[in-house]
């Protein structure tokens, strides 16, 4: 779900574990852990699809049985996506 709305840290974390810097890639994993966890807050793909959406990607309607994420749930995800600077 990371990789949807963050695919650049989702590299760099990668390429950092792969490349044998394995504490650097847990620390940038780390730093993002609030975003991945607001990506989970709610069942998938409610919350990627809400966060692509503000982003500005058309990504559709949810399909029922699925709805919109409670305003609590969303507002933790925008803070996390405004704070690693992927959304205003």
């Amino acid at each position: 779900m990371l990789a949807n709305v963050a695919p650049k840290q989702t590299h760099d974390m990668c390429s950092l574990y792969l490349s044998g810097e394995v504490e650097k890639s847990a620390a940038l994993q780390l730093e993002l852990l609030d975003l991945i966890n607001a990506l989970f807050i709610e069942v998938n793909p409610v919350p990627v699809k809400t966060a692509l959406k503000l982003m500005g990607y058309n990504v559709g309607n949810l399909r029922a049985p699925l709805c919109d994420m409670e305003e609590k749930n969303l507002e933790i995800l925008k803070k996390a996506m405004q704070k690693h600077g992927l959304i205003k």
